[in-house]
């Protein structure tokens, strides 16, 4: 007899920025063996977790961010608990020649670069009319230029050349205009904008390019920062088909597919991953008015 919601239970999954402590196996275990990914934001929150699930599968990685210590600090968890290389390297995606420079010492470690996911990303909540200049401005920076930047120099540098996988982190939240979320809506919906027209581009160069869309997912800065204090308490997640939150290994798993050969015609599309919440969340304005982080004062 087969298990009441077997197919929605989610996997093992740790809050902390630390590797799993078991991990099942519903891959093939070397389905990504002898491949290279390229993590940007990949020493924190969900581009961790990307990193460790890619690595359980045979894959070595770089996993890139502006703070060396955490990436650093990274690479020796996910290398001592998977026994794959893991390369950590500083890098702000804003600034082309930077990224030039930490690609090239990616290719110097390991000769190649299969698949870039680009999971670097700046968010806070804002009302749109309180939102500075420079605000919206970094975000739209780091996440739509930072995803362009990126994804043109691994083109140019090895992509074009050799075929491979991009996988774009994106949001729902310009599916229904997200109060306090212009800023990244806007950002988010460009990208996955740029999934389609890469796709078409770069399909005639062996290259697949998606975007996977996220939803509310424990144990992320994201989750902490954007979730209004007393919402947990009022238990919106029963507003969610799935009657609760993601992991990040769910997530991890979304990109797994989507880097590995069973994905192998998919291109262009966006996988949104959230539980089906973004169809049935209230987006309740009123409730959310005044509300805004320190960090929209950038």
């Amino acid at each position: 007899m087969s298990q009441l919601g077997f197919a929605c239970q989610p996997p093992p999954d740790v809050e902390t920025d630390d590797c799993l402590q078991e991990y099942t196996y519903l891959f093939n275990p070397d389905i990504l063996k002898s491949k290279v990914a390229f993590i940007t934001g990949g020493g924190s929150g969900i581009g961790f977790r990307i990193a460790e699930i890619l690595m359980r599968h045979g894959c070595q990685t770089v996993i890139a961010s502006r703070n060396l210590q955490r990436v650093t600090e990274a690479a020796k968890k996910l290398s001592e608990a998977t026994g794959q290389r893991c390369l950590p390297l500083t890098l702000d995606v804003r600034h082309p020649q930077a990224i030039m420079a930490a690609v090239d010492e990616a290719l110097k470690e390991f000769e190649k670069i299969d698949i870039l996911v680009n999971n670097a990303a700046g968010n806070f909540l804002c009302p749109a009319s309180a939102l500075s200049f420079n605000g919206y401005k970094t975000v739209i920076e780091i996440d739509t230029l930072g995803t362009f930047n990126v994804s043109k120099v691994l083109y140019e540098k090895c992509l074009r050349a050799n075929g491979g996988v991009i996988v774009n982190i994106t949001a729902t939240l310009s599916y229904k205009g997200q109060a306090l979320q212009m800023h990244a809506g806007t950002a988010k919906a460009a990208i996955d904008a740029m999934t389609k027209h890469l796709a078409v581009e770069w399909g005639p160069d062996k290259i697949r390019v998606n975007s996977l869309a996220p939803g509310p997912i424990l144990g992320t800065e994201g989750t902490r920062r954007l979730v209004p204090p007393g919402v947990e308490s009022r238990n919106i997640y029963q507003e969610i088909p799935l009657q609760r939150a993601g992991n990040k290994t769910e997530i991890a798993h979304g990109v797994l597919y989507l880097a590995s050969p069973l994905a192998s015609y998919v291109t262009g599309t966006t996988l949104v991953m959230d539980g089906g919440c973004w169809m049935t969340t209230k987006n309740d304005f009123p409730a959310l008015l005044g509300i805004a982080s320190q960090s929209a004062k950038l």
